[in-house]
């Protein structure tokens, strides 16, 4: 599942939206400006219903901890990744350090004061809705790619055939998701 970052489709909304924790008096944190910076899957047609924050040190830029964050419920994950394994499903809902990302030591602290942050409803709102956005135009892609090719290549491809995209995997493999 790639994601991909929010800034790059909407950077002006970026801008104005993204949420900066802000450490000051922290017994666990050292003083300074944290940005949540947030990803989404491009794939098309996945609906996991999850956001990335990379949580980045803004004077630095370095990105100290990436939390993954899922808002549905256990059983939504448990159907849509087609396991009921607690620890995966843990990590699919989240609030979560992601376990395939990099972590910096300050990253269990900065879980926990995104974990405080998630409770804002208005920020979950907020959240969910760039989400649609973004998911939105990786749609609108997948149509408009699938619109360029030939209108019997749509119709039927073999699914061990090279897919049309031109990726050099099967189709089965590729856009025949």
């Amino acid at each position: 599942m790639p994601y991909e970052p929010f800034h790059e489709r909407f950077p002006e909304i970026s801008e104005k939206e993204t949420r900066t924790l802000i450490a000051f008096d922290d017994p666990d944190l050292p003083e300074g400006e944290y940005g949540l910076t947030e990803a989404y899957c491009n794939e098309p047609d996945c609906d996991c219903r999850r956001a990335f924050f990379n949580v980045v040190d803004w004077r630095t830029g370095k990105v100290l901890a990436v939390i993954a964050y899922g808002w549905e419920s256990k059983k939504y994950y448990a159907k849509w990744f087609g396991n009921n394994d607690p620890d995966i499903i843990a990590e699919l809902k989240g609030p979560a350090l992601n376990s395939w990302s990099q972590q910096s030591k300050l990253a269990p602290a900065l879980l926990q004061k995104v974990t405080y942050v998630l409770k804002d409803q208005r920020y979950l709102n907020r959240i969910k809705r760039h989400y649609e956005m973004f998911k939105a135009t990786v749609d609108a892609e997948t149509v408009e790619e699938s619109e360029t090719l030939p209108r019997a290549t749509r119709e039927k491809i073999p699914r061990n055939a090279p897919c049309p995209c031109g990726s050099g995997k099967k189709y089965k493999k590729c856009c025949g998701k």
